[in-house]
């Protein structure tokens, strides 16, 4: 009986998978994105880049190495409780926000996307790693991005 129940509870898993994953592969760009991720109306990456500069400084962040024409990366220091969660006791951890710029099709519209990470030993060589966060961080910075957009949105191509 007991056998019969946790192969029913495993069907149902893996359906509801093939399910969400369906959903989400035929949702069009324009509606899609992470959690947090927000559409800039009638703009271009070097605004959306500019707000984002003026935007996030304002919460502690700086920026970080590696931007390009469509992202741009932002840290800031943890806190206590990222150095537990994490394992790293002695040195700090850092936490890594990279934004993503997508122009959606056919539109001068752009999707902006955070893609949340910890940074272990920052900057020491060869120590250094990052590790992706779950999608939750992620919807932590709707509110910025919602500045971001109200910002550049309207700048035109």
């Amino acid at each position: 009986m007991i056998l019969k129940f946790a192969a029913f509870l495993r069907l149902c898993g893996i359906l509801l998978f093939a399910l969400l994953l369906a959903g989400c592969l035929t949702t069009p760009v324009s509606k899609s994105g992470v959690m947090g991720s927000v559409t800039v109306t009638n703009s271009n990456p070097s605004a959306i880049i500019a707000a984002a500069q003026s935007v996030f400084p304002n919460y502690g962040y700086t920026s970080a190495f590696g931007n390009g024409i469509n992202s741009i990366s932002f840290d800031k220091n943890s806190n206590q409780l990222a150095n537990v969660l994490w394992g790293s006791y002695g040195d700090p951890q850092t936490i890594r926000v990279k934004i993503k710029i997508t122009q959606i099709p056919g539109t001068n519209d752009y999707r902006i996307s955070p893609k949340v990470y910890t940074v272990s030993d920052e900057g020491e060589a060869g120590f250094q790693s990052k590790r992706p966060l779950m999608g939750l961080w992620n919807a932590e910075f709707g509110p910025l991005l919602k500045k971001v957009s109200a910002q550049a949105s309207g700048a035109g191509q």
